[in-house]
């Protein structure tokens, strides 16, 4: 997290009126200059604007206790879980205290017949009163005090609803029990036959059986991160000596040799120093099938040994890990909003305050006018408006929107996180189901990335001359063809020549000096410009080369082209499985890479692209996403430094997760394994969260279309449908409920099984 950025543990919120409450009240603070408040997750990211953020921390706190909620500095994650776990435990039983208390008023104003009277006091009527006023008081006692609290800051949300319905419920009704006895009040009220306690007890007991579901579904919602937390052991085997000691995995130092015997876990990062065994890394990428480590091959925190013992040097500390970025990639893109929930949150912030009018002015029509609407009706004109009144205010209770969305972007990006799909822009996730063009660089996305010098071919010069200017040259490179330059130039044992003033001149090549003399290393364009004479035949050999998939680069010292290198790479065994299932899909595929027409073209067609886009410059990239942005949504995939600008302008920039650091940071999904197939299962599960997140909005916008007007009684006069507050209060539960399981449905989501073995 950004220095300037603090976090907060927020509760009490139960919809998202809640969360636009908690917003306002934190952006009123001095020294805020942003907030996001995740209902879900129950936290606040909040954005200052300077580094005084254990200053701001306590005028955060107090502000939002103020507004009626609970506010706290966070708790390690798997303490905050254990709490959500002892709360949802607790909420559980006042679940059961609210229904044990409730069941005999209903029974009483139901069942029961003419139990008497004491004096003028209707015994069955009284005995309702008497068992539903701890339910009113006790259970709903939460309600209460967080609808006076959001009364005060001048807002409504569900618990003004809640308190509103049960307390004009309550009141009714205890006044037309107690009425023999309350000369002053009006006759009407004296001889109205319907009351409403079962209602008012139901009301509550219904809520918070919907809160203690919705708060057991928001659990499983965030499995998946935390499953991930309780991957790294607490404990590692140091080498100590001969012997090892057990140490505390956060005071490792990088460089300390580890232990790790077979069905252990891996503690951190590091790199396999002696020893040879079979890993499962299933919890980290999602492959299914074991993965083989020797000497020099790198292991993550969280995998697993399964068959002998390692000995590895560790190189990252435990916050540094991948496992620690994974998990905070996730964390942070589920505190992030997307788009449509702005728009949602902006709906309920006046949808509470436009029910509650259009409530009251339900119940006003039906006051004055139930005799000429429905005059067959057993009840009188005040008992119907009471109760449209209180079933309309409980029936709208905004849970189901507030959670629509949240709730389907913690599991969808909990879900990728299993699978090694890192997402980091919500709002390219939410782009990614209208995806029409993919853009894919060549080396490293569709290949490998790990070319190898397959020959050199000399004109002006010898072996050493060529491999030793050339590794000198790209010395200072990340380019995958750098590595192969080094690796050829290790081989031969020669030392490294001098090279001074070195330049990198981008989609060209590399400069600079030697000897007096100026040294180049690059493509044919590269040689065309610094030489006076090239062979005759170059262009036309280079040509037959790149026909073959043959990528060249050229080495020349002063006016002399010394020769060449040819460089193969193999093309990834998935890549041609993606492009077909991204054509199935009707999306456009396009390869963008710098490399010459004729290797782009055989890449292309081992493949299956047709649409190639070559010799592009770095700075070039972005100008051509930008023009295929002009036909529809589009979405990058790349690796390399040249890819930044292009992923950062593409609606869904997609990163390998072996590319260089800019294009890690500049991309919305980081892919963990380096396989295009993986970016293909990105846009399928931005396309399944949305589609949950859609399904959600329409549930939740059809409920109300449904119950509020059942509830207001406009149906009423032809049908004889009237919802009973009780059914409104359940009708609500099971909405909120019905959000949050259909989100749940994506803990099914998996990645095609035939991409990842290119079968399609």
């Amino acid at each position: 997290m950004d220095e300037s950025q603090l976090l907060l543990s927020v509760t009490g919120m139960t919809c998202s009126a809640c969360v636009a409450s908690v917003e306002r009240v934190l952006s009123n603070v001095d020294g805020v200059v942003s907030v996001s408040v995740n209902l879900p997750l129950e936290k606040a990211t909040v954005g200052l604007s300077d580094a005084a953020v254990d200053a701001r921390q306590a005028a955060c706190i107090a502000a939002v206790e103020a507004a009626g909620f609970g506010a706290s500095a966070p708790v390690p994650a798997l303490r905050q879980r254990q709490q959500n776990e002892e709360s949802v435990t607790a909420q559980g039983r006042r679940v059961a205290l609210a229904f044990g208390l409730a069941l005999p008023v209903f029974i009483l104003s139901m069942f029961v017949g003419d139990l008497g009277t004491v004096g003028r006091l209707d015994l069955r009527l009284a005995g309702a009163m008497l068992a539903a006023l701890p339910v009113y008081v006790i259970s709903g006692g939460m309600f209460h005090r967080r609808a006076w609290a959001a009364l005060r800051r001048g807002t409504a949300n569900m618990d003004v609803l809640v308190h509103l319905g049960t307390t004009v419920a309550m009141v009714w009704s205890s006044l037309v029990v107690l009425a023999p006895y309350l000369t002053f009040l009006p006759r009407f009220i004296g001889e109205a036959q319907h009351v409403f306690f079962d209602g008012a007890a139901f009301i509550v007991a219904f809520v918070l059986l919907g809160n203690y579901l919705e708060a057991k579904a928001k659990l499983k919602a965030t499995d998946a991160v935390h499953s991930l937390m309780r991957l790294q052991p607490n404990e590692a085997w140091v080498v100590v000596g001969e012997g090892t000691e057990a140490k505390a995995v956060d005071t490792i130092a990088r460089g300390t040799l580890l232990k790790v015997r077979a069905g252990e876990t891996v503690p951190l990062d590091g790199e396999v120093e002696e020893g040879t065994a079979t890993m499962d890394e299933s919890m980290m990428t999602g492959e299914s099938f074991p993965v083989r480590k020797r000497p020099g091959d790198a292991v993550t925190a969280g995998t697993v040994v399964l068959d002998a013992t390692l000995f590895v040097r560790t190189t990252a500390l435990v916050h540094d890990t991948m496992l620690a970025k994974v998990i905070q990639l996730v964390d942070e893109a589920q505190m992030r909003k997307a788009p449509v929930q702005r728009l949602v949150d902006r709906i309920s912030a006046v949808f509470v305050p436009v029910v509650v009018i259009a409530a009251l002015a339900a119940a006003a029509l039906w006051w004055l006018m139930a005799e000429s609407l429905a005059p067959a009706s057993q009840m009188t004109p005040g008992e119907t408006a009471v109760m449209v009144l209180v079933s309309t205010l409980v029936i709208a209770c905004p849970c189901a929107l507030g959670l629509a969305t949240p709730t389907a972007l913690v599991v969808g990006t909990g879900r990728g996180a299993r699978y090694g799909l890192l997402i980091k822009g919500i709002e390219a996730l939410e782009q990614a189901h209208a995806t029409s063009t993919v853009v894919v660089d060549k080396t490293g996305t569709i290949t490998a990335g790990s070319p190898r010098v397959s020959h050199i071919e000399l004109i002006d010069g010898d072996v050493q001359e060529v491999l030793c200017l050339a590794s000198a040259l790209e010395a200072e490179s990340t380019h995958p063809l750098a590595s192969a330059v080094h690796a050829a130039w290790e081989n031969i044992g020669y030392p490294r020549t001098d090279v001074a003033d070195v330049v990198t001149l981008p989609g060209l090549g590399l400069v600079g000096k030697h000897d007096g003399e100026a040294v180049a290393v690059g493509n044919l364009e590269l040689m065309q410009e610094r030489l006076h004479a090239l062979p005759d035949d170059l262009e036309e050999k280079v040509a037959v080369r790149a026909r073959r998939g043959t990528t060249i680069v050229l080495v020349a010292k002063g006016q002399r082209l010394l020769g060449w290198m040819e460089f193969s790479d193999r093309i990834r065994e998935t890549s041609e499985a993606a492009v077909r299932r991204l054509k199935q899909a009707g999306i456009k595929v396009v390869m963008l890479t710098g490399d010459l027409e004729e290797v782009a073209q055989t890449v292309g067609d081992a493949v299956g692209i047709t649409d190639i886009v070559a010799g592009v410059k770095p700075d070039e990239k972005a100008d051509h996403v930008r023009r295929l942005q002009e036909e529809g949504v589009v979405a990058m995939i790349g690796d390399g430094i040249n890819d930044a600008a292009a992923l950062s302008v593409a609606n869904v920039g997609i990163a390998m997760g072996a590319g260089s650091e800019i294009a890690l940071e500049s991309a919305d999904v980081v892919l963990v394994r380096d396989d295009l197939a993986d970016a293909v299962a990105a846009l399928e599960l931005g396309r399944a969260t949305m589609s949950r997140i859609r399904s959600n909005l329409a549930w939740a916008f059809v409920y109300n279309l449904v119950g509020l007007p059942l509830a207001m009684g406009l149906l009423y006069p032809w049908t004889g449908w009237l919802l009973p507050p009780a059914f409104a209060a359940a009708a609500m539960s099971l909405s909120s409920v019905s959000v949050v399981a259909n989100s749940l449905g994506l803990r099914g989501w998996q990645p095609a099984p035939s991409l990842r073995t290119g079968e399609i």
